[in-house]
């Protein structure tokens, strides 16, 4: 593969969310464009996005990964490790090739769009919708095993607070743990009947940043965490219905703080390219601006945020001809 060199130097960088600045150094120094127009995400870093001619098209994917960092390593048998090679900077070396590609055989009218913050709610995205840009097309660039993404699930996220009251545990019939109202809860959303949809599947959920910070020998009196919800066009709304109408033994001292989200959605699609619907989010339903929004990028999701992260460099030279393809067709 050509540039190799140029996809280790990325990997050789930390750029865990909250920490691109370097990282975004490094590709105003090392990406080549007739225009970089740098944008401020309003959170300390720099939104970039490079331009071939006024686009029309726009190649999209994020700058930071999830920690820890990753030192990479390999190539292994055509396989490259560590933090970042799919998820996301195998996109932009791999947007980036096809832009220089595009750009020898003479076409303009398109651009790639490097963003902040995407793996702790798409600040970058959010603040770049902001800009006023437009745009006919966006392609962004995720781990989908060079399929197109015909539809993606939301997201919802909700902040709890169970209370209890503290006492010594030897004698709990005189207070009350928040750990066991948490258990309860946790049970009861077990037993909830998710609507069923024929295009997104199931509805999932995952408990994070759990905080219980008790002494052993004290009953909890208090219990924090968050709740994050991968919805589908059926279940959606009843998700956020759900959570304000909870039983009334279920959210006795019980505080819940919606964090927001985004809804599921369908994209386009081309012919010729095998689809797929995907349960993982993206900065795609948070970029405003553009007419069309397509979805696709080499690696897996199953290796994504993995401590054995990895690409296949042929993975990385189909997804280069593809997005050539791509740009060739929306652009003629």
């Amino acid at each position: 593969m050509q540039d190799l060199e140029l996809f280790r130097k990325m990997l050789a960088v930390d750029s865990t969310s909250g920490h691109e600045a370097v990282f975004t150094a490094l590709l105003k120094d090392l990406l080549d464009a007739p225009e970089l127009r740098v944008f401020p995400d309003g959170n300390g870093g720099e939104n970039l996005l490079f331009c071939w001619g006024e686009p029309r098209l726009v190649f999209c994917t994020h700058q930071d990964t999830v920690p820890p960092y990753i030192t990479p390593t390999g190539p292994d048998k055509d396989v490259i490790y560590g933090r970042g090679t799919c998820d996301a900077k195998g996109q932009i070396f791999s947007m980036y090739k096809a832009c220089r590609q595009l750009h020898e055989s003479g076409k303009s009218g398109f651009g790639l769009l490097l963003l902040t913050g995407e793996e702790v709610g798409s600040l970058g995205a959010k603040a770049f919708s902001k800009t006023g840009f437009e745009a006919e097309y966006l392609v962004i660039g995720e781990p989908t095993e060079n399929k197109m993404v015909s539809a993606s699930k939301g997201t919802k996220a909700f902040e709890f607070t169970f209370k209890g009251e503290a006492f010594h545990s030897g004698y709990p019939q005189y207070g009350h743990s928040a750990v066991d109202s948490f258990v309860d809860f946790v049970e009861w959303l077990r037993g909830v009947d998710f609507p069923s949809d024929s295009v997104l599947g199931d509805t999932t959920w995952n408990i994070g940043k759990l905080v219980s910070d008790n002494p052993q020998n004290i009953l909890s009196p208090e219990l924090k965490c968050r709740l994050y919800f991968r919805t589908t066009f059926a279940s959606d709304e009843f998700v956020s219905k759900l959570l304000s109408e909870l039983p009334a033994a279920i959210s006795k001292g019980l505080e819940v703080v919606a964090l927001g989200g985004d809804s599921p959605a369908e994209y386009m699609t081309l012919e010729g390219f095998p689809t797929a619907a995907v349960a993982f989010g993206s900065d795609a339903p948070h970029l405003s601006g553009f007419k069309h929004k397509m979805i696709f990028g080499p690696g897996s999701i199953r290796h994504a945020h993995r401590p054995d992260e990895q690409i296949s460099l042929a993975d990385i030279d189909s997804a280069v001809a593809s997005y050539i393809s791509i740009a060739q067709h929306l652009l003629d």
